[in-house]
């Protein structure tokens, strides 16, 4: 038997090490928040900063090599007359979204929101002078929608911000940096965003990947989860660093590709069991780019969100923001669109997850208990068999109008046998499992 001293000691010790030696012990609020952020299944992305001036995309800082100090400038002209957070969050609560995802601080290094660490802000370096982060804080709590804050880890503007392989051309003088103030200022922020705008539903980081070339670079991760854990223990934490997830991490991020896919070469990662989310634009860049009016089709983003539901994640489409402060009339309507979608069939997506007939060709398959909804999206035949590994099929009915659907048994599964080839959008045909 171990000496009861030494093990005193030892157990002493041990609540001295630093954090990253620890294991990461998520708490119940953290739990029941990974359920609730899973059962929303839809989100809206808002890539949001001074870039959306320049209307060529958020990464024209980088780009074009464009000067830190003559890029500042733009600040000096930023007056979104006509942004309203209430009408963001309306048209984004009639799409059927649960959660908006904001750019609090992107690469560009421009804040915001209101913060004391630095005057390269919304507030202190525009005429326009509003805290856009509170007004949406204030109008997601009223209306009911959860928010999170996307925060970037990279800064092209700040002196004290390391080099990575972007922002090498913004003029800044020292490519080392000073990491010790850069760190100390992004948790100085981070504990702003998580003391003075009520409740986070998650912080999604951005821009691990950019000290890529440099292995032996530490971004100290675990203390800053540790502080946002601390300060909210329900925030959830993701990181888009293209990698399996860290310690500290209640979420895992795709970019551009469902998990498992990676047509995009982003998402490459095996997938984890932590709940999951895939990001996607409803056009073709994250910001706002006056040339770009190649949107999706309400079809394609319907298929995304089930695609996504089938494989057991959630979806967070983005939209770029005008300079004037309005969303783009087109993604207006897509989100009315998609709204009107998710009224007739939201039930087979919200609170699901993925069934038990993997994805196919022919589409995916969600499930709530005992009710397995079959999300047929592209099938030429009027018959389908799916494998069930013998589970027995009580009933089937076409949920839109729950007309009884033939039921063949076959081997190990069953063959529906619909009234027609389907053309709907998402041919939903709910099948109600024994014994589940």
């Amino acid at each position: 038997m171990m000496n009861t001293h030494f093990l005193l000691s030892l157990l002493f010790a041990a609540s001295f090490l630093p954090a990253k030696a620890q294991t990461y012990q998520p708490s119940a609020e953290n739990l029941k928040a990974r359920q609730e952020f899973q059962d929303n299944k839809f989100g809206i992305f808002l890539h949001w900063g001074l870039y959306c001036m320049l209307a060529t995309g958020e990464w024209t800082m980088t780009n074009k090599d464009l000067n830190y100090k003559e890029y500042a400038k733009l600040a000096g002209g930023f007056y979104p007359s006509k942004f309203s957070a209430a009408e963001w969050v309306s048209a984004i609560k009639a799409s059927g979204a649960k959660y908006i995802c904001f750019t609090s601080r992107h690469h560009e290094g421009f804040s915001m929101f209101h913060t004391k660490y630095s005057d390269y802000n919304i507030v202190d370096a525009t005429p326009f002078k509003r805290d856009v982060v509170k007004e949406l804080a204030d109008e997601c709590y009223k209306q009911g929608i959860r928010l999170h804050f996307y925060y970037s880890h990279i800064d092209w503007y700040r002196e004290d911000a390391p080099w990575g392989r972007t922002g090498r051309g913004t003029g800044r003088p020292n490519p080392k940096g000073d990491w010790k103030n850069y760190y100390t200022f992004m948790n100085n922020q981070l504990t702003e965003l998580l003391t003075n705008y009520g409740p986070v539903g998650a912080i999604w980081f951005d821009g691990w990947w950019d000290q890529d070339a440099n292995p032996d670079f530490d971004w100290q991760l675990p203390e800053q989860y540790a502080l946002i854990h601390r300060l909210q223990p329900a925030c959830l934490v993701g990181n888009n660093h293209h990698q399996v997830p860290f310690s500290g991490e209640d979420i895992q991020i795709f970019e551009r590709d469902l998990p498992g896919e990676n047509s995009a070469g982003l998402s490459g990662q095996d997938v984890s069991h932590l709940p999951l989310e895939t990001c996607e634009t409803m056009n073709g860049m994250w910001g706002y780019k006056i040339t770009d009016q190649d949107y999706k089709s309400t079809k394609t983003l319907i298929h995304y969100l089930v695609k996504a539901a089938g494989k057991d994640a959630n979806l967070l489409m983005n939209i770029g923001p005008q300079p004037d402060g309005c969303l783009p009339e087109v993604a207006v309507q897509r989100l009315k669109e998609m709204g009107e979608w998710m009224k007739v069939y939201g039930e087979t997506i919200y609170g699901t997850r993925g069934g038990v007939v993997p994805p196919h060709d022919w589409g995916v398959t969600t499930q709530k208990g005992n009710r397995l909804f079959v999300h047929i999206l592209n099938l030429k035949d009027n018959a389908l068999y799916l494998p069930l590994d013998g589970k027995m099929v009580k009933k089937g009915f076409l949920f839109k109008d729950q007309s009884p659907v033939r039921i063949v048994r076959a081997g190990q599964g069953v063959v529906l046998q619909l009234p027609e080839v389907p053309a709907d959008t998402d041919y939903v045909i709910e099948l109600q499992l024994v014994g589940q």
